[in-house]
């Protein structure tokens, strides 16, 4: 494996979103710092957009990891869900109690009386939605009405809406104006400048271990920026590739040269991988490197 070659602890480009890496860009401090502002304040919703691969997730963990004792999370990643299932869904994370076969009004008479539970233990309850431009117009409009139950002094349910840019689009239909009506904070989630992808390498690369000067050349990073457009996904992506590449030249200091094998192999649009570096891969895998997974996703 190529971490040792490397003199690391772990391998620095993962794609799954591991918060010990977050990186604090001044995109995702200030997309941070909007979450934590609009949660302490009580907000009924908030929404958080981002292009496919800009670290929404990513930042939905830390957000949640960072609120502290005062709060109470629920996490649906995938709320492509009618409004019966959403419901039974949040019910599930709140741990409400639920008969067999519980009916509607049984259902939501169940998550109030959680709710007011940890109100009376002066908790505030948060529900994150990841992919939320997925949901069904339906559920959506059912999410509005659970953000009616509150108290006198403050709502019951706070909404955080993590989507991609359709989720703008689908919150301008006439039949959910009122949701839109009530985001009181929102943030959209752009790309790494070049600079700030400089810095979000070299991070990665500190968190996972690395004590060296540098392992990628000026020139690998300005070829890294060119192919990836700032998109972190693709920045590990592309990343752990070229690692791959120089690891299996030996070498300690990544090129523009890996870096463009690797985008070459790597973009939607794309010519076959370069004989050498299928052959370099196949060696790699064949010797227990074990990084299959770059290429299957």
């Amino acid at each position: 494996m190529y971490a040792e070659h490397f003199g690391l602890r772990e391998l620095p480009f993962g794609i799954t979103p591991d918060t010990s890496f977050f990186f604090g860009s001044p995109r995702s401090q200030e997309a941070l710092n909007t979450l934590l502002v609009a949660a302490r304040s009580g907000e009924g919703f908030i929404k958080i957009t981002g292009e496919v691969g800009t670290g929404k997730t990513l930042l939905c963990r830390k957000f949640m990891a960072t609120l502290g004792d005062g709060f109470v999370t629920a996490y649906i990643p995938n709320p492509f869900l009618e409004p019966r299932t959403l419901m039974l869904a949040l019910a599930d994370e709140l741990e409400a109690p639920l008969e067999r076969d519980v009916d509607q009004h049984q259902l939501l008479k169940s998550i109030t009386h959680r709710l007011l539970e940890l109100a009376g233990q002066d908790k505030r309850v948060l529900l994150c939605l990841d992919e939320a431009q997925a949901m069904p117009v339906e559920s959506l409009e059912a999410l509005r009405l659970l953000t009616n139950l509150e108290t006198e002094k403050r709502k019951l349910l706070q909404i955080v809406l993590f989507g991609q840019p359709e989720l703008n689009r689908k919150l301008e239909l006439d039949s959910i104006r009122q949701l839109a009506q009530r985001i009181t904070f929102h943030y959209h989630l752009g790309p790494l400048s070049r600079d700030d992808l400089d810095y979000y390498v070299a991070h990665r690369l500190r968190v996972a271990g690395f004590t060296g000067a540098r392992l990628f050349s000026s020139g690998a990073i300005r070829r890294l920026y060119g192919a990836s457009g700032g998109i972190p996904r693709l920045v590990n992506i592309l990343a752990h590739k070229a690692m791959m590449l120089c690891y299996g030249e030996g070498r300690q200091l990544v090129g523009s040269h890996h870096v463009g094998a690797a985008a070459r192999d790597t973009m939607a649009v794309k010519p076959q991988v370069l004989p050498w570096l299928a052959g370099t891969l196949a060696a790699l895998a064949a010797t227990g490197a074990g990084l299959a997974w770059t290429f299957v996703r």
